[in-house]
């Protein structure tokens, strides 16, 4: 399986090893929910970016990552308050 941390890129904020653990527990959840298999590569870079962004942004949860990811492939916002 293709690893979350690959796709960080530039000047990213180094995360902890809490975060770290978290957004590779969601990716692996996002993708096992989107049936791994049948996903792109492009694909798992749109989950990977959701996630990266939403850690960056403070989220620690690995089921919130996954839900906020899962999301953005329906093109929904749960990201966002509301």
């Amino acid at each position: 399986m293709v690893k979350i941390l690959q796709f960080i890129r530039g000047e990213a904020p180094a995360f902890d090893e809490c975060a770290s653990r978290a957004m590779v527990e969601a990716f692996a959840s996002a993708c096992a929910k989107l049936h791994d298999r049948n996903l792109s590569k492009l694909i798992r870079e749109i989950i990977a970016e959701r996630i990266i962004d939403a850690a960056r942004r403070g989220e620690r949860d690995p089921q919130r990552l996954c839900s906020i990811a899962i999301a953005a492939m329906n093109g929904e916002r749960k990201d966002r308050p509301g």
